[in-house]
C-alpha cells in the first residue's frame, strides 16, 4: 500500500466521521471523496490501516472509525491548516480589541474561542512566575505612604501601599524608581528577587528603611502572585459534541474543575517547539480524558508566558481547531505586546 494513498483513505475517514459521527464504510468513501482508486483497493487499504492500528472496526458489520494512533498521523501530517475568513479575522480583532484589562482580555479570549470552535476553551492565566518584569512605578500617596505598581510582560498590574515613619523625600523615592527599574526591568522572578535583596546596600542607611519596604513589597506580591490557574468556558459544548456517548462526560468534567491535570497537560505542550501542540486521547497520560484531544498554542511574544487551548472529543475537525487556536493567541500576544 503506497504511503500517499494510505494517508488519503485515512484523512478521508477521519473526515467523514468528524462530520458524520458513524463509523465509515468503504462504499461511503468511494461516494464521497475522489481516491483514484477502485472499492476493492479501498477496502484493502482499510483492512491494513486496521492491522497497524490506525482504525478500528468498533462492531461486527460496522465501518471503521479512527484510533488515536490515526488521529496522531492525521494531525502529524497536515498538509494545511484551514485558514480563517477575513470576517472572522476582523470579528476575533473586534472582539478581544475592545477590552479594558487583562481580566477582560483572557474573559474575553476564552469566550470567544469556545464559539468559535464550539469545543471546551482554556485560558492559562499569565502567571507573575513566567512573566517578565515590564515597570515598577513608585507614587507618592501624602508623606508616609506609597503605592508601589508593578506592571508585567503578560499585561499583569498589582498594586501595593506602603507606610513609612519617615516623611518621604521626593528626591529619594525618584532615585529609588530608577534604580529599582534599571535593575529588574526585563527580567523573571528568580532573577529580580537576588537583584532587590542587593539594592539597600546602595543607599544611604537613613533611606534603608524605605528601599527595604519597597523591594519587600515587590518580592512578596511576585511570590504571592505566582500561583497559576486557569479560566475555562464553553463546558455545554462538550455536553452536545460529547453526545454520542464517545466521550465520559462526569470524569471530563471533574478534570475541568480540578484544573491541576490541565496545568500539568499544558505545561508538557509548551515544550514542543511548533508554534501549536496536540494530545489525542490516551496521549494526556489520564484516563479520565482517554476519549478527549486538546490543542493549544502559547500566547505572550517571542517567549509565551501562558496557553490558550480547546478540548474536546477526539473526534474533533483538527485543522479548523487548530486555525482557531492559534488565531486567537496571536490576538492575545498582540495585545499584550501593545
Amino acid at each position: 500500500m503506497a504511503e500517499d494513498r494510505k494517508l488519503d483513505v485515512l484523512r478521508a475517514i477521519v473526515e467523514d466521521y468528524v462530520v458524520t459521527r458513524e463509523p465509515v464504510g468503504s462504499r461511503g468513501l468511494v461516494e464521497r471523496h475522489s481516491l483514484g482508486v477502485s472499492p476493492a483497493t479501498i477496502r484493502n487499504d482499510m483492512a491494513v490501516l486496521e492491522d497497524e492500528g490506525y482504525i478500528v472496526q468498533p462492531h461486527t458489520s460496522a465501518g471503521r472509525v479512527p484510533t488515536d494512533k490515526g488521529y496522531r498521523l492525521f494531525v502529524d501530517r497536515l498538509a494545511e491548516v484551514k485558514p480563517l475568513s477575513a470576517p472572522e479575522k476582523r470579528a476575533i480583532g473586534q472582539f478581544l480589541d475592545g477590552a479594558v484589562d487583562l481580566d477582560d482580555v483572557v474573559d474575553r479570549a476564552v469566550r470567544l474561542l469556545a464559539q468559535l470552535t464550539q469545543q471546551v476553551a482554556v485560558v492559562q492565566y499569565p502567571s507573575l512566575r513566567t512573566a517578565a518584569l515590564r515597570h515598577v512605578e513608585l507614587v507618592v500617596v501624602d508623606e508616609h505612604r506609597l503605592l508601589v505598581v508593578i506592571i508585567t510582560d503578560s499585561g499583569r498590574v498589582e498594586q501595593r501601599t506602603i507606610a513609612v515613619d519617615e516623611a518621604l523625600a521626593l528626591d529619594v523615592v525618584a532615585e529609588l524608581r530608577a534604580r529599582v527599574n534599571a535593575a529588574t526591568v526585563g527580567l523573571r522572578l528568580d532573577q529580580i528577587t537576588v537583584r532587590l535583596a542587593e539594592m539597600p546596600e546602595q543607599f544611604r542607611p537613613e533611606d534603608q528603611p524605605l528601599v527595604r519596604a519597597v523591594t519587600a513589597a515587590v518580592s512578596e506580591t511576585l511570590d504571592q502572585e505566582g500561583e497559576e490557574r486557569i479560566v475555562v468556558a464553553g463546558t455545554a459544548n462538550l455536553a452536545r459534541r460529547g453526545a454520542d456517548g464517545a466521550v465520559m462526560l462526569s470524569p471530563v468534567l471533574e478534570a475541568l474543575e480540578e484544573q491541576v491535570v490541565l496545568l500539568r497537560l499544558l505545561s508538557e505542550m509548551a515544550q514542543d517547539t511548533t508554534d501549536f501542540a496536540v494530545r489525542i486521547g490516551h496521549e494526556t497520560q489520564y484516563e479520565p480524558l482517554a476519549g478527549v484531544s486538546i490543542v493549544s498554542s502559547g500566547y505572550g511574544g517571542q517567549t509565551a508566558v501562558a496557553r490558550i487551548g480547546a478540548l474536546g472529543p477526539t473526534r474533533m475537525d483538527y485543522p479548523a481547531t487548530i486555525a482557531s487556536v492559534r488565531a486567537v493567541a496571536r490576538y492575545l500576544s498582540r495585545i499584550l505586546a501593545g
